[in-house]
């Protein structure tokens, strides 16, 4: 079966995909924030919630570029990015700040509220485009894992860069805009191939794994899966041989099992996002909780670890799952769903003011003069 077969279809398995996710980096956070080593990590050098990231990107980068070359507007592309990520994240920081943080800090109220650092870090994680703060005043100052208050959103700023990097592209393409589609059927994998280059480079020569080129090559092979999807083959003849390869790679050698881990894994994920049928489809009745478990787990675990202290790891595990999940259920049916049912009242609200905003052209200049005396052209015998 070909991608381009199954691709529109929302018969498929990336919510369940992204909220297995989103359950591993719980899992491995719980591990991080009581300072216990994990296993996996040490085993492959790679953590569970490394591998998430990498899926949350190559997902993303696949449905973004879908939705983009589908709909072909930029407005379209701009209110669901919008919509999709602010309201429950601004929703997830105002609890953070004006309720998570006033119970667990160290310092009197008036002293919190009136610290910097408290506005900044609303400011700095609500806008994403300042950089990020991960820390509120006095809040979780004796946990394991000292003041850290949402590690998880270092990914959200980068995310964002991926979605503007791919506007670009569309954007700076208009000139072209018959070609548009089959350039970027070139550009993307170009560009997939070139960030490869710099990951296996930057890993194997310069011993720097730097998260934005590896996140870059992640969300463009995402990409160029969508617009290579009328030649790309599933076939579960060729997953779970390949499944098993990398596996086994793990307890061979840390940098073949990064080299065969990071070819692979793209195709891995649309091979489980569309292969696997039947009663695992059953799912997608849900809901997607897997931005809500991402967005709340961190705090959620550092405040068990301020009330239990000495917690054990599975014990961290499950009972960070239970509040997160309780918390992204409520963050997808109060907040996410009914933000993302407003995106074509605000496609269409934009559409109708925008222009309202742009300079109105001057009127042309008419180049033919009339005649004051008979009305003609200039070039009548009165030459008046």
């Amino acid at each position: 079966m070909r991608l381009s077969a199954c691709i529109a279809s929302r018969d498929n398995n990336l919510n369940l995909l992204r909220i297995v996710a989103a359950l591993a980096v719980l899992i491995g956070h719980s591990f991080a924030l009581l300072v216990q080593p994990e296993p996996w990590g040490a085993l492959t050098g790679m953590t569970p919630g490394s591998v998430a990231v990498d899926v949350f990107f190559i997902v993303s980068g696949m449905l973004v570029t879908a939705s983009l070359m589908s709909r072909q507007s930029v407005i379209d592309y701009v209110c669901a990015r919008v919509l999709r990520i602010f309201p429950a994240l601004i929703c997830m920081l105002l609890l953070t700040v004006f309720v998570l943080g006033p119970c667990f800090t160290s310092l009197s109220l008036y002293d919190y509220f009136s610290t910097a650092k408290t506005w900044q870090y609303l400011l700095k994680c609500g806008s994403l485009l300042f950089g990020m703060a991960y820390k509120l005043p006095g809040v979780f100052a004796h946990n394991p894992y000292p003041d850290a208050v949402n590690g998880s959103l270092w990914t959200m700023p980068n995310e964002i860069k991926m979605y503007l990097l791919l506007l670009v592209f569309w954007c700076g393409l208009a000139l072209w805009q018959k070609k548009r589609l089959q350039i970027l059927k070139y550009l993307l994998p170009a560009l997939t191939l070139l960030a490869a280059g710099f990951v296996f480079v930057r890993h194997f020569y310069l011993h720097d794994d730097s998260q934005f080129t590896r996140l870059l090559f992640m969300f463009f092979s995402g990409a160029s899966l969508f617009v290579l999807k009328e030649k790309l083959v599933l076939a579960r003849g060729f997953l779970y041989p390949l499944l098993a390869l990398v596996l086994l790679t793990a307890f061979i050698d840390k940098s073949v099992f990064f080299a065969i881990y990071t070819l692979a894994i793209a195709y891995l994920v649309v091979c489980f996002a569309y292969l696997p049928a039947g009663w695992i489809r059953r799912y997608n009745a849900l809901g997607d909780y897997s931005y809500g478990v991402y967005i709340y787990a961190f705090p959620v675990q550092q405040a068990i670890a301020a009330l239990f202290p000495g917690i054990a790891v599975w014990s961290m595990v499950l009972l960070s799952a239970f509040v997160t999940i309780s918390l992204a259920i409520f963050s997808w049916h109060k907040i996410e769903k009914p933000a993302l049912a407003l995106k074509s009242v605000a496609v269409m609200r934009l559409q109708a003011y925008l222009p309202r905003l742009l300079p109105r052209r001057a009127p042309e200049f008419n180049a033919v003069v009339t005649c004051t005396h008979c009305g003609a052209a200039t070039s009548c015998v009165c030459r008046s």
